[in-house]
């Protein structure tokens, strides 16, 4: 009765061999509930997920709790990161019911998908005020059979809270100046300026928020806020929470110094941090940024590539010890590289004997930088080999086209920006696999494994993320079919995605996706980027890169999305990191920068490494493209034409010349 063996999720198949009869989310499991009459349990996770492991050892790999669960309920397995809308879905009510919400999110459903009692982990014995799972399991039955018009009316009260719009006013007030200013300086102030990062533990990589303080900083030249983005990138890029080895960082800091991560490596996060550290990279020469960029791009390729683009994690855990394969302890370092080697790395990498993590061991850390980099690499190699020789944590192979587009974002871009020509043509590896599987009849799917397209449709940031990276391909290699592409997907967003009646307004979910009992739709940026905010940023970038017609629809709904975004800046602007990178982009119109060219021009080469953060910038022949329509060598010579908006600086033909008008 489990159904999870053929499904096209790694996590759910990690729940294949429970005696839990798990079902897919789908209309026959929804069925089964009806025709039973008894509630759904449903389960959400993912496979990097610590405490859902925990859960399934103690809970659902347990026969007599299975046994409770199956003769009860029926028992639903998603995994968030296929099913998004799903999630949010739930995890609003979580957070309605609870005041918080986490994973593993367990919530009961009545069969009409209705959710009346919702909680996160919970622990197979009572402890520490939490009911145990089964007295929770045999409580929700009671009720259920004994006091059924309770359940209804708590249902219907939250389900009500549920589909209560989440839209932001349009306070009909356009981008400014001087709101973006009130925002950094609002994020200025939550900053830790020891520690680096921004309030208190936990503390997660703050990737878009980081992108957009430096697109401030371009523009006001204020360095508040490039010293900010410096501490934060350093503290990280030293801290635990950097993989020291083999690059790559993990999901967030469990303490305030970022010593201790929560292991699981994501591809968002490597994806999202690999543009902001390459972008320092260019903007300020920093070599601990620019090393950050080239090993970010290392684990990418190294660890993440699949068939069909980038896995979407590595695990937390590592046999169900949560980062065994990552700490050392200084008689390792000794055993492995030598008294003296590892007596030096034990001192390099902060490792002690009583050890800054679980049982002795600690967590590699790069707190100052060595004058002997020959060495430091070679310790680094030898750690590597005898780290791969542990066991390792497992690979969620799945496919999303919104993170692989954040990666195909983040490598065209740092490529492009840092003199990279291998980093662009992984990219467009990754987008012809995308536009291969992940295009079905000409709709986005969200998701693949194995080479398989899964069934869930697209939500609205696989939208715009694919989009924006065909963009920043477009402009790294002046191609055209990558523009007709991305103008596809982003023609197919705003037919399905706009909110009727609501300029600038957008659902997480098409128009023809299954229905929910709520249709999502939530603005604020989290630990990615909202799918409102990321659509903005595809159709600033399409508007500048488009024709005319084009160009004046996708710049019109830019605008009309960003004037929503104006709320978030001015009232919770941490939570706007994507909108204020946007936002200052578009400030610049965003700023254009067009190079006529008939062979490769030192001119677009140096617009690629010095153009602030959100700029246009695309090298051809004339007429090749949209943005060199109209815009002819001089005497034979390149030209570059910089435009801010629909204002255009005189055509220069010297990189002199363009410095000048970059510097501006």
């Amino acid at each position: 009765m489990n159904r999870l063996g053929s499904a096209t999720s790694p996590y759910l198949r990690q729940h294949a061999d429970n005696p839990v009869h798990w079902q897919e989310w789908n209309a026959e499991s929804l069925a089964w509930a009806v025709e039973r009459d008894v509630p759904i349990l449903l389960s959400i996770g993912y496979a990097a997920c610590h405490w859902c492991h925990v859960m399934a050892h103690e809970s659902f790999e347990d026969r007599a709790t299975a046994n409770l669960m199956n003769e009860n309920f029926v028992c639903i397995k998603v995994d968030r990161e296929e099913r998004p809308d799903i999630d949010a879905v739930y995890m609003n009510a979580t957070v309605a019911m609870t005041g918080q919400g986490g994973w593993p999110m367990t919530c009961f459903l009545t069969p009409e998908a209705e959710p009346f009692y919702c909680g996160t982990y919970f622990p197979k014995s009572r402890h520490g005020g939490m009911p145990s799972f089964t007295e929770l399991l045999e409580a929700i039955d009671e009720t259920w059979r004994n006091r059924r018009d309770d359940v209804q009316k708590a249902s219907a009260e939250i389900v009500a809270q549920l589909r209560q719009s989440s839209t932001l006013p349009d306070a009909n007030i356009d981008v400014i100046p001087e709101l973006l200013d009130h925002a950094v300086s609002a994020v200025l102030r939550d900053e830790d300026r020891q520690r680096g990062g921004f309030g208190r533990a936990p503390k997660f990589p703050p990737s878009a928020l980081l992108e957009g303080l430096l697109r401030s900083y371009e523009r006001t030249k204020d360095t508040k806020a490039l010293d900010a983005v410096d501490r934060t990138a350093q503290a990280m890029a030293r801290g635990g929470i950097y993989d020291q080895v083999a690059g790559g960082f993990a999901r967030y800091s469990v303490d305030a110094d970022w010593v201790i991560p929560h292991f699981e490596k994501m591809l968002y996060d490597n994806a999202l941090l690999l543009r902001s550290y390459a972008h320092l990279a260019r903007r300020t020469g920093s070599d601990l940024a620019r090393r950050v960029a080239d090993e970010t791009v290392e684990f990418l390729l190294a660890d993440l590539a699949v068939t069909g683009g980038f896995a979407s994690a590595l695990d937390a855990d590592t046999e169900g010890v949560e980062g065994s394969t990552y700490v050392w302890t200084p008689a390792q370092l000794v055993e492995v590289l030598g008294p003296d080697d590892g007596a030096w790395a034990a001192q390099l990498f902060n490792v002690t004997t009583t050890g800054t993590f679980e049982h002795g061991t600690s967590v590699l850390q790069l707190l100052a930088d060595t004058g002997d980099v020959e060495r430091l690499r070679n310790v680094r190699t030898v750690l590597a080999a005898a780290r791969a020789t542990r066991p390792q944590p497992g690979r969620d192979d799945k496919v999303v086209t919104a993170w692989n587009g954040m990666a195909i974002t983040a490598l065209a871009e740092a490529g492009a920006g840092l003199g990279e020509p291998g980093w662009i043509d992984a990219a467009a590896e990754c987008a012809r696999k995308l536009l291969d599987l992940h295009v079905v009849d000409g709709r986005l799917r969200r998701a693949s494994l194995g080479g398989v397209v899964g069934s869930a449709a697209a939500v609205l940031e696989d939208h715009a993320w694919l989009a924006t990276g065909l963009l920043a391909l477009h402009q790294a290699t002046g191609e055209l079919d990558w523009l007709t592409r991305a103008q596809e997907i982003l023609d197919v967003a705003i037919a399905h995605f706009t909110v009727p009646d609501e300029s600038g307004s957008w659902f997480d979910t098409a128009d023809d996706a299954e229905t929910l009992v709520a249709r999502p739709r939530d603005p604020i940026d989290g630990a990615t980027p909202s799918g409102a905010s990321s659509m903005a940023e595809a159709l600033l970038t399409a508007a500048a890169l488009s024709d005319p017609e084009r160009s004046a629809r996708y710049g019109e709904i830019a605008a009309s999305t960003l004037r929503r975004a104006t709320v978030i800046l001015a009232r919770a602007p941490r939570s706007a990191g994507q909108w204020l990178a946007v936002a200052e982009a578009s400030l610049r119109g965003p700023m254009q920068i067009a190079v006529a060219q008939e062979t490769a021009s030192d001119l677009v080469t140096y617009a690629r490494a010095h153009a602030p953060g959100g700029a246009v910038v695309l090298g051809g022949a004339p007429e090749s493209v949209p943005l060199l329509a109209d815009r002819p060598l001089s005497q034979g010579r390149s030209v570059a034409y910089v435009c801010r908006g629909f204002v255009c600086d005189t055509p220069v033909s010297t990189v002199d010349e363009l410095a000048g008008l970059l510097a501006r």
